[in-house]
């Protein structure tokens, strides 16, 4: 699947966002420790990186994170 990702999915900051969620939906799955879950301050690094206030993936992003604290 990762393979047909546009080429900013391979590396630089959105790959990071991408591999910290990947992780944190695989310790959810396999009911593993949620303190490895670090998904803090994607939205942060996203607008640090791409200044896209509009893009509908950074309020699904700020409701993770605020999930995420409330868990941790």
């Amino acid at each position: 699947m990762e393979d047909d990702y546009p080429k900013n999915m391979n590396s630089g900051v959105l790959h990071l966002i991408y591999k910290r969620y990947k992780k944190a939906l695989d310790i959810l799955e396999n009911n593993e420790d949620i303190k490895e879950i670090h998904i803090l301050g994607g939205v942060r690094a996203y607008m640090d990186s791409y200044n896209d206030c509009k893009n509908p993936l950074l309020g699904e992003l700020h409701k993770a994170e605020q999930i995420a604290k409330q868990l941790l």
